[in-house]
């Protein structure tokens, strides 16, 4: 993946295109690596929704202020994208999509799955 720099042409004009090739071939990664990161992120963010939804202690009150509130802690916390519109989207995602927890890492099953379920 890396672009040697000539020695006999060792210019400017080489260095920059090295570090424009690295620049270009790693910045692909990143965005797929973050691609895959905010898609298992709203997966995961679904399936809390709906496992509150379907096994909270006050699930029989939550009603339909339950995304409106949680939706306005979340703000709160900072977190970005988790508007009412979004978080009912997240559930949708999640409720299509329930075999995504099969690809899961074992470390993200361990510790993002298994402690929502206890």
């Amino acid at each position: 993946m890396a672009v040697k720099l000539n020695r006999k042409h060792n210019d400017f004009s080489n260095l920059v295109f090295a570090i424009n090739q690295a620049h270009n071939k790693l910045s692909k990664q990143v965005s797929s690596a973050i691609n895959i990161s905010l898609t298992t992120r709203n997966w995961l963010i679904g399936y809390y929704i709906q496992e509150y939804e379907q096994h909270g202690e006050d699930r029989a009150v939550y009603g339909k202020e339950l995304i409106g509130k949680l939706s306005e802690k979340l703000q709160k916390l900072k977190i970005t994208r988790v508007e009412p519109r979004e978080l009912r989207r997240y559930r949708q995602f999640y409720q299509i999509y329930p075999q995504i927890r099969e690809s899961l890492t074992p470390e993200l099953k361990k510790t993002l799955i298994s402690a929502a379920e206890k």
